[in-house]
C-alpha cells in the first residue's frame, strides 16, 4: 500500500474518509491523491431547464456560467478542507489534490491505475436525507474498480481489531493474499468468520479451516469462528459484539441478475456494519 486514492465530495463522510486516509498513510508510508469530481450532469440543459422554469432558452448560458463559478468555489473549499487534514498530520508533502469534471466512475479509471487502495465514504452529500442508503456512486465504483476499495464510516476511529468475512470465493482469497503481503495486518487482532445455516455449517467449517491454514502459512494467527444464521445479520452482529474496527469482505461476487433476485450480501454488509469495509473484487 504505497499509493492511496481518496474520493471526496466535501461531505462529512468524505472528511472522515480523509482522516482514515491520513491514518493509513502514516502507518504504511504511502503517498495520497485526493480526487474531487464535479458531476457533469448538473450542467446539462435538462437540469438547468428544471431550475429556470419558464424563463426560456436565453438564460441557459448565463445560468450554466454561474453554476460553473459556484462549482469552482466549492472545489476550492473541498481542497482546503481535505488538505488541512493531511497538513495537521504532517503529510502535506506527499498529498496531491485533483479536480475533474465528468462522472466519478469514469474519472476514477485513470487514477486507479496507480493506486493500491481506493478510499471513499459510505455516504455522500445527501447522507442526512437518506440515512439508510449508500452513496449514489458507491456501488458503481466498487463494482468497476479492479483495486481494493476501503468504504469508510461516519466517524474515524484507529484500527486495532480486523475481521474478514470468508466464503471461500476468489475475492476472499485475494483479500487473504493482500493481508498476508502487508506488514500492516501483522499489528492487528485478526478474526476470520463465516456464516452458514443448518446443514451447510460443515461446509463452512471446512472453508474456515482452509482460510486459517492460508493465514498461518503467512505468519498470521487469527481467531476463527463459524457463525450461525444469515450471513448479513450474523456477520454484522459479530462485528458489533467483538468490537471490530475494520471488516474485510469480497465485493459483488455474483452477477447483477442474481443480485436483483436475492439481493447483495456486500451491499447489506455495507449498510449494516458501522465500521469501514475493505472490499475486494
Amino acid at each position: 500500500m504505497k499509493n492511496l486514492l481518496i474520493c471526496t465530495d466535501g461531505s462529512n463522510y468524505s472528511q472522515e474518509c480523509c482522516r482514515y486516509g491520513a491514518w493509513l498513510a502514516k502507518q504504511v508510508g504511502a503517498s495520497v491523491e485526493v480526487l474531487y469530481v464535479t458531476d457533469l450532469r448538473q450542467f446539462e440543459i435538462p437540469a438547468v431547464a428544471d431550475l429556470s422554469g419558464s424563463l426560456g432558452i436565453q438564460p441557459y448560458e448565463g445560468m450554466i456560467s454561474q453554476l460553473q463559478e459556484i462549482e469552482e468555489q466549492k472545489a476550492k473549499f473541498i481542497k482546503e478542507s481535505a488538505m488541512s487534514i493531511f497538513e495537521a498530520d504532517g503529510l502535506l508533502e506527499c498529498t496531491t489534490f485533483h479536480h475533474e469534471t465528468g462522472m466519478l466512475v469514469d474519472a476514477i479509471e485513470d487514477y486507479a491505475e496507480r493506486a493500491d487502495v481506493i478510499l471513499l465514504g459510505k455516504r455522500g452529500e445527501n447522507a442526512n436525507f437518506a440515512t439508510e442508503h449508500l452513496g449514489s456512486m458507491l456501488e458503481r465504483v466498487v463494482r468497476a474498480a479492479n483495486k481494493p476499495c476501503l468504504v469508510t464510516s461516519r466517524e474515524f476511529k484507529p484500527i486495532d481489531h480486523v475481521a474478514i468475512a470468508y466464503d471461500g470465493g476468489v475475492s476472499c482469497r485475494r483479500a487473504l493474499e493482500f493481508m498476508a503481503q502487508s506488514e500492516l495486518f501483522r499489528a492487528f487482532d485478526l478474526h476470520v468468520v463465516t456464516a452458514a445455516e443448518g446443514h451447510k455449517q460443515d461446509e463452512a467449517a471446512a472453508q474456515l479451516a482452509e482460510a486459517e491454514r492460508m493465514m498461518n502459512a503467512s505468519g498470521l494467527y487469527p481467531v476463527c469462528q463459524v457463525l450461525s444464521g444469515e450471513a448479513e445479520t450474523a456477520i454484522a452482529d459479530y462485528v458489533k459484539s467483538a468490537k471490530i474496527d475494520l471488516l474485510v469482505a469480497g465485493a459483488y461476487g455474483h452477477s447483477r441478475i442474481r443480485k436483483l433476485l436475492i439481493g447483495s450480501t456486500t451491499t447489506e454488509l455495507l449498510r449494516r456494519c458501522y465500521v469501514p469495509v475493505l472490499c475486494f473484487r
